[in-house]
């Protein structure tokens, strides 16, 4: 009797079979260009399931593993890496991938495994567009809304327009949204210039773009969107375009990328995030802790990695279990707080709705980058995202 007893009690105190972790898959591109970016995100990643468990790290009782992956940008490998999670780790959800072309080249696992993949830092439109399938939630922003809010600052009366972008996924959507964007807008679109992802010569490019456009009335800019590697701004900048009275500008970027923006005070843009900018609790603490641990502040991605984290985690309270399908119940609309305030996955294509910074560039001697000063903030009802999934 003593002996049941005994073992009775050490089954109650035992976590269920199969349910004593709550495993994360984080396959991203922890090497190759995009490095800087996918550091960022893994350190959000993990504050942000931080933050959202109060620092247990763990929901309901189970611990949270994380795994990481590392994909080196190849679309190939990603594919690989997470068919292994899901099949050989049988982890509970995945987030990844930094690049959109990696992105692209999962999403199908994620349906042929019938798991969620929670998309982070990847901007593509297509994501959550024709290539996009009902386990696919991305808590990034996409293409669309760095468009419209790039729209919103520098599409105005008179202003024509040129854009520099890069050959693949990220910057061929993204200059379709911002092409689509600024039809709502009166400014004008003249010429569009995409160039390989490794260009570090734009003399070629930069002429074609000022020959489309010197003679233009006005207000002449051009509009560069750019990841990773390599700085076109500079570079088009040492090509003198104001010989032609032509102004550059582009989104926001990681602070080391900011640097680059010190030449051009006054510049105009958005961003997805900046640390100065949104006023909310949960900003305040990323701030506070970032500083503290790792004497700097948060940067681009590191938000976006921690909005990811806290996702996951109260996904898993809302759903009461890591069962895909319950997932998917309670991920659809669901409202969440990240360090840029208010989230919401749109139920139509799991993009998360978001606000987005309108800025102009402000220089201070004693700051090392260019300071991305707020003129607006362009709240999720400020801007009319489109739903391009078709299915």
């Amino acid at each position: 009797m003593k002996k049941f007893l005994a073992a009775l009690a050490l089954s109650l105190a035992l976590p269920a079979a199969g349910h004593a972790e709550i495993k994360i898959a984080h396959v991203y591109g922890k090497t190759g260009p995009l490095e800087a970016y996918a550091k960022q995100g893994h350190i959000g990643l993990m504050l942000g399931l931080e933050y959202a468990t109060g620092g247990t790290m763990e929901i309901n009782g189970e611990k949270i593993v994380v795994e990481e992956k590392d994909t080196q940008l190849k679309p190939e490998l990603g594919r690989a890496l997470l068919a292994e999670a899901y099949g050989d780790d049988d982890v509970d959800i995945a987030v990844g991938a930094v690049s959109s072309a990696v992105t692209l080249a999962m999403l199908p696992v994620a349906q042929e495994y019938e798991k969620i993949l929670l998309v982070d830092g990847s901007v593509a439109d297509s994501i959550t567009g024709e290539a996009w399938n009902r386990y696919i939630f991305r808590s990034a922003r996409n293409s669309s809304q760095d468009a419209i809010s790039n729209a919103v600052a520098i599409g105005k009366e008179g202003v024509t327009i040129a854009t520099l972008a890069q050959d693949y996924a990220f910057g061929r959507d993204g200059v379709a949204a911002f092409k689509e964007a600024l039809e709502k807008t009166p400014a004008k679109l003249v010429h569009e210039e995409f160039v390989p992802s490794d260009t570090t010569d734009f003399t070629a490019a930069g002429e074609r773009i000022f020959n489309a456009l010197k003679d233009a009335p006005g207000r002449k800019i051009v509009f560069i969107i750019w990841a990773g590697a390599g700085n076109p701004l500079g570079a088009l900048d040492a090509l003198d375009p104001g010989r032609y009275g032509i102004e550059l500008s582009t989104g926001g970027n990681i602070l080391a990328a900011l640097k680059a923006y010190k030449a051009f005070p006054g510049m105009e843009g958005a961003t997805y995030y900046y640390y100065e900018n949104p006023k909310n609790e949960v900003n305040d603490w990323l701030v506070k802790e970032h500083q503290a641990r790792y004497n700097s502040p948060p940067d681009f991605f590191t938000a976006g990695g921690m909005a990811a984290g806290i996702a996951i985690v109260e996904a898993i309270k809302k759903a009461g279990s890591t069962d895909t399908e319950d997932l998917i119940k309670a991920m659809e609309g669901m409202e969440w707080q990240t360090p840029k305030g208010k989230m919401v996955f749109r139920p139509e294509d799991h993009q998360a709705l978001q606000s987005m910074y309108h800025f102009k560039i402000k220089v201070d001697d004693n700051v090392e980058w260019a300071i991305p000063e707020l003129v607006e903030e362009l709240k999720i009802e400020d801007m009319d995202i489109p739903i391009r999934n078709k299915k």
